[in-house]
């Protein structure tokens, strides 16, 4: 069950959202612009909340089998703020088939720009299933 990479940028959308960051610009949408690249690695999301900054990336089955994943996951953790020097969160969104092997690459990291990285599971059940699931709930009051 792989999950196109299209609904898997909504789900990671949907978590800094669900965290309180403002969707500064994202790949593949509609209405906002797509980010630069940070250096040269490409990133799915860059999220603001007040003066912290975050980059979320998504993996793939194709993308974990990388020999470059670390060194990208490792320059995209160590990332800090132009303006406050502050160090900006990385978001990985993995689905949950894949999310054991990526959380055991992440210990081949330095524990210090580990601190910056948050792992996110990415399931398509989650997204879009609230309005089924509230109108098979039976009532109790009226």
């Amino acid at each position: 069950m792989d999950i196109s990479e299209r609904k898997a940028i909504d789900l990671l959308v949907n978590e800094f959202w669900r965290l309180g960051f403002f969707t500064v610009s994202r790949r593949l949408g509609t209405y906002l612009p797509e980010p630069e690249n940070v250096g040269k690695f490409q990133v799915d999301v860059i999220g603001r909340q007040k003066e912290k900054y975050a980059i979320g990336i998504t993996l793939g089955k194709e993308d974990i089998y990388k020999s470059d994943l670390l060194e990208k996951i490792n320059y995209l953790a160590s990332r800090k703020s132009r303006a406050s020097g502050k160090s900006i969160t990385l978001f990985i969104g993995v689905e949950d088939i894949y999310f054991k092997r990526v959380k055991e690459l992440l210990l081949n990291i330095d524990e210090k720009i580990r601190r910056n990285i948050k792992l996110v599971r990415i399931e398509e059940n989650n997204f879009g299933n609230h309005k089924r699931s509230n109108q098979h709930q039976q009532i109790i009051f009226s």
